[in-house]
């Protein structure tokens, strides 16, 4: 009995060492920089150095600005349909794609919330910077709303922002089997790559996109165990900044949603302080912004852009999470 006692302190200390190889790998950001931010016509540059591509679709005469932020495993691309539209009536896009994502160096790896936060308050700031006197607005669909979120918890104040079916699905809110077993695997097998295959989940009622989005490329297939982590540690973020803003919110979800659940989404417009309005579209599903009716949504997004307290045209705008 003495001699496994002797031999248990030296098993825990090897385990212990063995998961501490494998806990989670994140980007290597490396020191901080002197780079002062610079907004291109195809690209910026942060304030450590580092370069991330840009698009833009300019408003002929712009009344306000707009700053987009993608959603997981995408990147500029995600805007390709409402960027255009939006600009032909009046707002000028402009996008990026984040750390870990799109173009990006690092590809796959996942940078972090603070790092994520940090690049849109440079973003809107340099957007605000070129475009003096135009209010601007963020737009986030998915992991992009869930930045803006933490973002704006974190100081950020545009004049408004858009959460479209924000990634609200953190630590907090989610079955405690997932996290047990994603926390166990991001410690373990943080390099094992995940692509979903045999999950049997719509996005979208727009099948013509949904085959575009898989042929290209840069629309991220497989993903790291220890970004699928990342990425809930930041969904847990946005969920907990839902009352820590004081930033006027459009908050648009789709029924039909099956990425981001209906309970969490719920609790978070719900938990929202700021001055809020909701829509909650019947045929929508989580890509609302290239959905079939995805042109219902985007007269709602102009329309509360111009008149915060206009009637929305979509017609299905509701008082509280609640009365669905």
């Amino acid at each position: 009995m003495r001699r496994l006692a002797s031999l248990a302190g030296p098993a825990v200390v090897l385990c212990l060492a063995l998961l501490a190889a494998c806990t989670p790998r994140f980007q290597d950001l490396g020191p901080a920089s002197s780079a002062r931010p610079q907004l291109g016509e195809r690209e910026v540059m942060m304030d450590d150095g580092t370069s991330l591509p840009v698009e833009v679709w300019r408003a002929a005469r712009p009344r306000a600005v707009v700053v987009a932020v993608h959603g997981f495993n995408g990147y500029s691309e995600d805007f390709a349909l409402p960027g255009p539209w939006l600009a032909r009536h009046g707002l000028t896009v402009y996008t990026y794609d984040q750390r870990g994502f799109g173009r990006t160096p690092q590809r796959g790896l996942w940078p972090g919330t603070e790092r994520m936060v940090a690049d849109l308050k440079t973003m809107v700031a340099l957007a605000r910077a070129r475009n003096p006197g135009r209010p601007v607005y963020v737009l986030g669909i998915s992991m992009g709303g869930a930045v803006a979120m933490a973002a704006m918890a974190d100081g950020l104040k545009p004049d408004g922002a858009i959460l479209v079916a924000p990634a609200v699905w953190g630590w907090e809110t989610m079955n405690p089997v997932y996290t047990s077993t994603l926390w166990l695997a991001a410690h373990t097998v943080p390099w094992l790559e995940l692509t979903g295959e045999g999950v049997e989940v719509w996005p979208s009622d727009n099948i013509d996109m949904l085959r575009a989005y898989a042929r290209d490329p840069l629309n991220m297939k497989a993903t790291r165990v220890d970004t699928l982590y990342g990425l809930v540690s930041l969904m847990d973020d946005a969920y907990l900044a839902a009352d820590r803003f004081d930033v006027p919110v459009l908050y648009l979800y789709g029924e039909h949603d099956e990425l981001v659940p209906e309970t969490p989404t719920r609790e978070t417009m719900e938990r929202i302080s700021a001055p809020k309005r909701t829509v909650i579209y019947e045929n929508g599903w989580h890509m609302l912004l290239r959905d079939k009716q995805r042109e219902r949504v985007y007269r709602d997004v102009l329309a509360w852009i111009r008149d915060r307290g206009a009637s929305l045209p979509s017609g299905e705008e509701v008082a509280a999470a609640s009365d669905r």
